[in-house]
């Protein structure tokens, strides 16, 4: 893969460098503590070891399963990530949009699958020049097959398979063999396989009924599909049941090809995927770690019970559950800061003493201040920092332009880039 080397100066959320730019990978030679006075509060960072444990952890997983991987590259947007997740052997990159394929292919990733319907022309007519880059394309109706088919691109098409009050995708299996023909009809199109998405969906028995009507809907349209069709779906909350029930030979007389697109995993949470993730389910198949935790500063202890984080809705996200506080490092007085172990003047962090976050809960996040309820009386003071982690890192990467990468002793050793 093509991975740019940008710069960092004054407009590098999280980053302290009023100077002049520096390239990412001088920055990171430099290997800065993360305490030291290089960055600024707030700040997201990403654990190596977790990274790399759960990039293993999903790609073993899937050798396990006789499953291909097309991690969802949405999650992250980051191109390291990817070129992390080719190297473990991921068959190729899922995106969402034109926009997230377009950096996909100027990167030079070899296969993308956009998981979703593509209906503008403009981009359909580029995305059908790219002669290097195999794209695999969603359908859902035969208004949609006629985009593609008018666009005059060759196409690779999985058919998308919903549920009501569902996203995209084809609700009945009439529709489905509708569609299907549509795209079989269609000279410059190429109907590969079937795909759907279940991770929306509330329970494990709802999961597995429309698992199941997949099951009824691919063989519905099989006489349409080549000699080894792809059937995909998973995302990183319900992957066991996919491979459950799309792994193995269930569909006569032709070949399947399992593909899993889980995304999150990446980084996993102490949140959404955190409660959710099928390695609960099956503690045999291995574990994730949370690799993402936002350090932020208290600013203020305004009443009893009540502190304030510099830390809110622009660094974290709050739409799937709140930050989780995990530790506090203690912050000592200004006049050492800076004297005793090298941070800067005024960081406030001397002491550096790490305690758990016990007693503390997220309340509220506002655009960029945190409430944090205090259950005992000097359980931070200002100036302290506080970790939390996150809940949904779907919404995480997006607010970072660029991401420390830490050791576990706080080194950052690389810098995240990611482009939405």
């Amino acid at each position: 893969m093509k991975i740019p080397d940008e710069y960092l100066d004054w407009r590098t959320k999280g980053v302290w460098n009023p100077g002049p730019p520096v390239t990412l990978t001088e920055f990171a030679a430099a290997r800065h503590n993360l305490f030291g006075g290089a960055f600024t509060w707030p700040v997201m960072v990403a654990r190596r070891t977790a990274i790399e444990h759960n990039v293993r952890t999903m790609a073993d997983y899937c050798e396990r399963h006789g499953a291909l991987f097309a991690p969802h590259g949405k999650t992250t947007m980051a191109p390291s990530l990817f070129q992390a997740q080719l190297d473990a052997g991921a068959w190729a990159i899922t995106v969402a949009t034109p926009n997230q394929a377009l950096v996909c292919v100027q990167l030079g990733v070899p296969r993308i699958v956009l998981a979703n319907e593509v209906v503008d022309p403009v981009a359909l007519r580029w995305l059908a020049a790219q002669p290097d880059t195999e794209i695999l394309i969603y359908a859902d109706s035969v208004a949609a097959v006629q985009r593609l088919a008018e666009s005059g691109g060759r196409f690779q098409v999985l058919l998308e398979w919903g549920y009501p009050g569902g996203r995209a995708g084809c609700r009945t299996v009439a529709d489905a063999l509708a569609v299907a023909q549509a795209v079989h009809d269609a000279p410059n199109l190429d109907l590969v396989g079937i795909s759907s998405f279940e991770g929306l969906m509330s329970d494990d028995d709802a999961v597995q009924s429309f698992l199941d009507s997949m099951v009824e809907a691919t063989k519905a349209i099989a006489h349409l599909l080549p000699a080894d069709p792809i059937v995909t779906a998973g995302g990183s909350a319900y992957f066991d049941l996919v491979t459950a029930t799309f792994g193995g030979q269930w569909l006569e007389g032709r070949q399947i090809r399992l593909v899993l697109r889980s995304g999150a995993y990446i980084s996993h949470d102490h949140g959404t995927y955190g409660h959710k993730t099928p390695f609960l389910r099956a503690p045999a198949e291995g574990a994730l770690d949370a690799a993402l935790e936002v350090w932020a500063q208290v600013l203020a202890t305004p009443e009893p019970g009540l502190a304030i984080l510099g830390m809110g809705k622009r660094e974290a996200p709050y739409d799937d559950g709140l930050p989780v506080p995990l530790r506090v490092r203690r912050a000592g007085s200004n006049a050492r800061a800076g004297r005793e172990d090298g941070e800067s003047a005024g960081s406030g962090t001397a002491d550096g003493r790490v305690e758990a976050a016990d007693g503390l809960e997220v309340l509220r996040l506002n655009d960029h201040h945190g409430h944090l309820s205090v259950r005992d009386e000097g359980a931070v003071a200002v100036g302290d920092l506080v970790c939390l982690g996150i809940s949904h890192p779907c919404t995480a990467f997006d607010k970072w332009s660029v991401i420390p990468v830490v050791e576990d002793d706080y080194t950052v050793t690389e810098l995240l880039r990611t482009y939405f």
